[in-house]
């Protein structure tokens, strides 16, 4: 049967109607459209991709040998059609791999992540490799304190709201570079949830890049609240107890009976045990004591009466 003009054109049509989801699939598919991941701080998938530094490591190992296959496509972890709806779209346990079965060893609960350490408070300029710019906004959660990394990541585990957020950052060298002021009651491990919701196409973009903050400063020493009520102490509590010793062993003078300040004078010398003069340490010569001057005094009298008598006699 010979084809007509008009059939030639039917079948045309009909060939391309049934190639093109085909061709989208493929497509959508392809690494061009790929477009990134955080490097530093260094995600999950990127540390245990063939192009990380990571793929070693027990955690890498075990995540690519739940997946099944390596993680060679790092940058297209995307998930269309969200919109924003990230809480509702991808459940619990599942954030780091977006729900997708392809990325599922990246939501394996373990504390041996490939980890990057930061600074409570310090500011942090994120690396996001990108292979396609694209206009979108970036959204940066952390895992609340007390956060447990034994346990798969769920939304309850991250606050509500992101503590940075960044629109349409420039892509510079193949990178996003953006900035933000990390949170400053973090300590231990952490999770760096990153949200990257496109504009110029459907897809949003999901990490986790695991961190870790150092302990809390002073952490089981004196707080700085301490300082307004100070505790005594040991030396501090034995000089109040000498004191306080001194004060029951010395009797104070009745108040009724105001002290003249000559004698409070003469009082602080005698107490003064430097200022006491002690019987025993006086040096010979040094002078005669009250007694002996008395006796000597008395013996002179004595002398000078029994002269004058003789002289009376001696008259007669």
């Amino acid at each position: 049967m010979a084809r007509t003009p008009r059939t030639t054109a039917r079948l045309t049509t009909a060939s391309v109607a049934v190639a093109t989801p085909l061709l989208l699939t493929l497509f959508a598919a392809a690494p061009a459209q790929a477009h990134g991941a955080p490097t530093d701080p260094v995600s999950r998938v990127f540390a245990c991709s063939p192009d990380g530094a990571s793929t070693g490591t027990a955690a890498c190992r075990a995540a690519v040998a739940a997946n099944g296959s390596p993680f060679t496509a790092w940058d297209n972890l995307r998930v269309a059609n969200v919109n924003g709806r990230d809480r509702q779209t991808i459940p619990d346990g599942k954030l780091c791999s977006g729900g997708l079965p392809a990325y599922r060893g990246l939501d394996l609960a373990r504390s041996d992540w490939p980890t990057t350490r930061l600074s409570p408070g310090a500011s942090l300029t994120m690396k996001y490799a990108s292979t396609i710019p694209h206009t979108g906004t970036f959204r940066m959660y952390l895992t609340e304190p007390g956060y447990d990394p034994s346990k798969p990541l769920k939304w309850s585990d991250l606050p509500e709201q992101p503590f940075a957020q960044v629109k349409d950052p420039a892509l510079t060298n193949g990178a996003y570079r953006i900035r933000m002021t990390l949170p400053k009651d973090r300590t231990g491990p952490q999770v760096l949830y990153t949200i990257w919701q496109n504009t110029s196409t459907a897809d949003t973009y999901y990490s986790c890049s695991d961190v870790v903050f150092p302990a809390a400063a002073g952490k089981g020493g004196t707080d700085a609240g301490s300082a307004t009520s100070p505790t005594p102490s040991k030396a501090a509590k034995k000089d109040a107890g000498k004191k306080e010793s001194g004060k029951s062993a010395t009797p104070s003078a009745p108040a009724a009976t105001p002290t003249p300040a000559s004698s409070v004078a003469r009082s602080a010398d005698a107490a003064d045990p430097d200022s006491t003069p002690v019987a025993a340490d006086a040096e010979p010569g040094s002078g005669p004591s009250a007694p002996m001057m008395a006796g000597g005094a008395a013996a002179v009298l004595v002398l000078t009466g029994g002269a004058a008598l003789a002289l009376r006699l001696r008259r007669r």
